[in-house]
């Protein structure tokens, strides 16, 4: 990681707004309260001008664990003024925004949150970007539009394309390591995360799966991974939402990409990435190509592990570029 892009540089672009998880609605600071349903959550929100009401606006969602600033390497290649603008959502546990205990992590309270982020920044139309178990999100969000229109109502936000990197897209095909999701899950897990916010070795020899063994990830790579997890004491979150291939399963009908497309492919345009070696979700893209080959879906597949958001920013900015509504 080029030393310019760091964490702490990453978060000063943004700021902290307050989210009433309950009302599900972002708060004028001057209204804010201290409510336990009001926690603070990170946003970046790059206008590049003064966007019009009919502006397709690029929203960017997090990865697990490494959240939004995941995103950065990628920003840097897309910083341009003729870029769409852009937000990138930071979930309640991730990067910069709150870390409740006793919050309710999971996929509704995520999509809960990204919509009502377009509501505050009067978004009427998105192209959705996510990176891996964002990929359930895009999927909620997706089945929740389906559903307004089935109903005769018109959706506040509407999603125009989908691209999603290295997330779940069926719930037969996860395929995660026991020793990484699955374990996190366990109270072993749990204790493990207590330990890794702690040392930063642990920490390490957690979160190297992440990169192919052909990419010589740096300390000072490692280290702006780790400032970026551990903020506010949220390497526990790593344990607290791990439970999301559960969710998947229990959710395999309504979070099914083939179902998503089938009912959608006539006006959201639809994309897909994985990587060659992927250590968690390899058996997601050969589905897909089994499911959705027939309808000549957009499938492509990148060089390296887990992180293409590190490994090859350059080839997935591009990807984006393209897909960019101009």
């Amino acid at each position: 990681m080029n030393a310019d892009i760091t964490t702490q540089g990453w978060f000063s672009l943004g700021e902290r707004v307050p989210y009433d998880q309950h009302a599900k609605k972002i708060l004028h600071p001057e209204n804010s309260t201290d409510s336990p349903d009001v926690v603070r959550v990170f946003q970046r929100v790059v206008r590049n001008g003064a966007p019009t009401e009919e502006a397709v606006w690029a929203t960017f969602l997090p990865g697990f664990p490494d959240g939004s600033f995941g995103w950065a390497r990628v920003d840097r290649y897309l910083d341009s003024g003729e870029f769409a603008p852009k937000i990138f959502v930071e979930y309640v546990g991730q990067g910069d925004s709150d870390k409740p205990t006793n919050y309710p992590y999971g996929t509704m309270e995520r999509a809960d949150l990204v919509e009502a982020q377009w509501q505050a920044q009067a978004i009427k139309s998105t192209f959705l970007v996510t990176f891996d178990y964002s990929s359930l999100v895009a999927l909620e969000l997706l089945r929740r539009q389906q559903e307004r229109l089935d109903s005769g109502s018109k959706p506040v936000t509407r999603i125009e394309k989908v691209l999603m990197i290295n997330g779940g897209l069926f719930a037969d095909a996860h395929s995660h390591p026991w020793d990484t999701t699955p374990l996190l899950k366990t109270p072993m897990g749990k204790m493990g995360t207590w330990v890794a916010q702690r040392s930063r070795f642990a920490f390490n020899q957690m979160v190297k799966v992440l990169w192919s063994k052909a990419y010589n990830v740096t300390s000072e790579e490692l280290g702006e991974l780790y400032d970026a997890i551990s903020r506010r004491n949220g390497v526990a979150f790593m344990s607290n939402a791990a439970g999301f291939v559960d969710e998947h399963k229990a959710n395999a009908e309504r979070w099914d990409l083939r179902r998503a497309f089938l009912a959608s492919r006539e006006s959201v345009s639809f994309h897909i990435v994985g990587s060659e070696g992927d250590p968690f979700e390899p058996n997601q893209i050969v589905k897909a190509r089994e499911r959705l080959g027939e309808y000549g879906f957009d499938i492509r597949v990148l060089p390296g592990g887990h992180l293409t958001t590190s490994e090859h920013p350059e080839l997935l900015a591009q990807i984006i570029q393209e897909l960019e509504p101009k």
